[in-house]
């Protein structure tokens, strides 16, 4: 232990050159340039990560416009998610799937919610009748298939050609319409099983307002005389076409009423909109005549 001590003792007491020490220094300086310089690097990369990052995102929002408008998947999942530099956005309020003695049931509640908050527009009483409407039309149509099923059962059907029905109640929505100007959108309830109690529900807002917009606003007071004469001349030309329309006796189109269901376009335009047999036969679906704001 003593001779280590000695040695200890003896490395102490080694004098350090003068020329170590400047050495030192040299390579402390050294060290602090080569650590400005790496940052001016990081720095130099940073930028050029932000503007890759630009345009990454600009890319994106390209790919995702183009996604809107070729997947009706994708624009419904993106519903949900908010939209940025919008006044206001479609939610899912509540979702669920069931099913029971082989009734299946799918709903999606959609919500409205103004992104500027500071418009002071509430959307608590529209969306509390979208709720209620929604809720009910679901709570019908499993009682009407649960009617269903127990009349079938009791006239000799069999519990497996019943399964066979594949019952299907849904209650959905879709965007039609979403920009700084108008939220336009329809709430649809449907049986699979029969036409007679399927609904659509259209919500066309003033995003100004927070009003329901009527065709009147759109129009202007004649609007009646300028929907009936637009619809019958493209009734006309489609008829042209190939296309089939019921006759007046058949139980065709008569004329608009105060009512008339319709969405606002991405032109802005009213679009009137017709259920499936009520102008037409049923295979030609729902029909749709964009009006114009003037004389058809």
């Amino acid at each position: 232990m003593r001779k280590l001590e000695q040695m200890k003792e003896r490395y102490d007491g080694i004098p350090i050159p003068q020329e170590l020490h400047t050495r030192v220094r040299q390579e402390i300086q050294k060290s602090q340039k080569k650590q400005e310089k790496n940052s001016a690097g990081h720095i130099d990369r940073s930028k050029r990560m932000i503007r890759g990052m630009e345009a990454a995102a600009a890319i994106a929002c390209i790919l995702f416009t183009a996604a809107l408008n070729m997947s009706p998947i994708f624009a419904k999942e993106a519903a949900q998610i908010p939209i940025i530099g919008g006044l206001a956005r479609i939610l899912t309020f509540r979702s669920y799937e069931t099913e029971k003695d082989d009734i299946a049931v799918s709903v999606e509640i959609p919500t409205i919610e103004m992104v500027a908050e500071d418009t002071g527009i509430r959307m608590d009483e529209i969306n509390q009748e979208i709720l209620s409407r929604c809720s009910q039309y679901a709570n019908e149509a499993v009682l009407r298939a649960e009617e269903y099923r127990t009349a079938f059962l009791e006239t000799g059907g069999t519990l497996e050609e019943w399964a066979e029905h594949k019952i299907k109640i849904t209650v959905s929505y879709e965007i039609k319409q979403q920009n700084n100007s108008y939220l336009s959108f329809v709430v649809r309830g449907t049986e699979n099983w029969t036409n007679a109690y399927n609904e659509s529900r259209y919500y066309n807002l003033d995003l100004g307002t927070g009003e329901i917009v009527t065709l009147e606003e759109l129009l202007g007071g004649d609007y009646i005389e300028l929907v009936n004469k637009s619809i019958r001349e493209q009734i006309s030309a489609r008829q042209k076409a190939g296309e089939i329309f019921f006759s007046a006796e058949e139980g065709g189109f008569a004329g608009i009423s105060e009512e008339a269901k319709f969405y606002i376009n991405e032109n802005n335009r009213p679009v009137i909109v017709f259920e499936k047999y009520e102008i037409a036969p049923g295979s030609l679906g729902e029909i749709e005549f964009e009006i114009q704001e003037g004389p058809g």
